[in-house]
């Protein structure tokens, strides 16, 4: 989840200082790992989630 998050907030465009204070880093070197994702990740990233989530179907029971 840590790992999840940071990426999440790198690609969001969270400064790297700041996450590295969210995360309790003491070495920016440590933080720096997450950035490897988002330059990977690039433009697609949106148009991966929204394919995953479009195959899902959400049906609440009791619910009118």
């Amino acid at each position: 989840m840590r790992h999840s998050d940071a990426t999440h907030l790198i690609e969001a465009g969270v400064d790297l200082l700041e996450v590295q204070k969210i995360l309790g880093h003491h070495a920016i070197l440590t933080t720096a790992r997450y950035t490897h994702l988002s330059s990977r990740t690039g433009g697609n990233a949106e148009q991966a989630i929204n394919d995953l989530m479009s195959g899902f179907s959400i049906h609440w029971r009791g619910v009118k």
